[in-house]
């Protein structure tokens, strides 16, 4: 789109020298054909460092926009960007690309259906009832149980296997909220990667991503009932049990276990190779690798034990 368009959608004053928006993205990944935005004020401190073409931002941070970048001054930044994500959103669907393209010695149930765009590596097999959408790509040796749902544009890799029900792709919970209360949906414009030889459960799902890409990496073994959030990274061989969840752009580093129910406030970051007991609810940051926690809110294992110890005493 262009810039004068997208001045005129969002409420913008903007007379400077036009130019095409390819897409948006966030402060720190943008470039100069795409549009960001400045949601909080958390975030001023990536503004200077951006890259963005143009930003989306109110008069309290306008001074902090550098030079070059077309500040487009509006009441709500966070509301003006979810009207103008469904402008950037692909098609659902797409008939007009081509047929797609199964590999060798791949067996598709006549119950599955495949839209157009979507490649199948060699050695799968795609049972009943699947649904692989527009752009998917599916790698070499993947196994795809009934109803298992890939929706456009995300990206399976090699060795992996997926059980019944499991959904690749649907939309993150993103919404903006204005002073009424209203509520105005956030279009999820990324997508989700698998890398290989990941095994997922049933019933599991996996919401694509704001901008950019939900990523399970290299190796990951997950419980069925796992919800993972958009924006999220889930680090290499790590374990995640039955109902446990994370919200929106939480990173783990490598072998971390998640027992059953337990979960991740969003954005945060987890340390590699440490251990959530069941239920363990983690609403920080974890910076040291190599322990064990329970409890909520978060605790060392050890310390919630004795705490469990002189509550029971405490009963008696």
């Amino acid at each position: 789109m262009k810039l004068t368009e997208i001045a005129k959608i969002i409420g913008a004053n903007f007379d400077g020298v036009d130019f095409e928006i390819d897409s948006m993205n966030t402060l720190k990944d943008a470039q100069g054909n795409e549009l960001s935005f400045v949601a909080s004020s958390k975030y001023v401190k990536d503004i200077a460092s951006s890259n963005a073409g143009a930003m989306i931002v109110d008069v309290k941070t306008l001074e902090e926009v550098p030079e070059g970048c077309v500040a487009l001054v509006v009441q709500n930044p966070y509301w003006e960007m979810a009207e103008l994500s469904k402008y950037f959103a692909p098609p659902i669907e797409n008939n007009t690309l081509p047929s797609p393209i199964i590999g060798s010695n791949t067996t598709i149930s006549d119950k599955a259906e495949i839209a157009n765009g979507a490649i199948i590596g060699e050695n799968c097999t795609v049972m009943a009832h699947v649904y692989i959408g527009t752009d998917a790509v599916v790698g070499n040796n993947t196994v795809l149980h009934p109803s298992v749902t890939v929706y456009r544009d995300c990206k399976i890799g090699n060795d992996c296997m997926i059980h019944a029900g499991t959904v690749i792709g649907s939309d993150g919970f993103g919404f903006a909220t204005n002073k009424l209360g209203e509520h105005k949906k956030i279009y999820q414009n990324g997508n989700v990667i698998v890398e290989d030889d990941v095994e997922i459960g049933s019933n599991c799902t996996f919401d694509r991503a704001v901008f950019g890409s939900t990523l399970i990496k290299k190796g990951v073994r997950i419980d069925n009932l796992v919800h993972i959030g958009h924006n999220c990274e889930i680090g290499e061989y790590s374990v995640l049990v039955g109902q446990s969840g994370f919200a929106g752009s939480t990173t783990m580093g490598r072998n971390t276990v998640f027992g059953a129910q337990s979960g991740a406030a969003g954005h945060l970051e987890i340390a590699p190779f440490n251990t959530f007991a069941a239920r363990t609810g983690v609403t920080k940051s974890i910076k040291e690798s190599g322990l064990t926690f329970a409890g909520f809110p978060v605790m060392g294992h050890r310390s919630w034990l004795k705490l469990q110890g002189k509550l029971a005493r405490l009963i008696k």
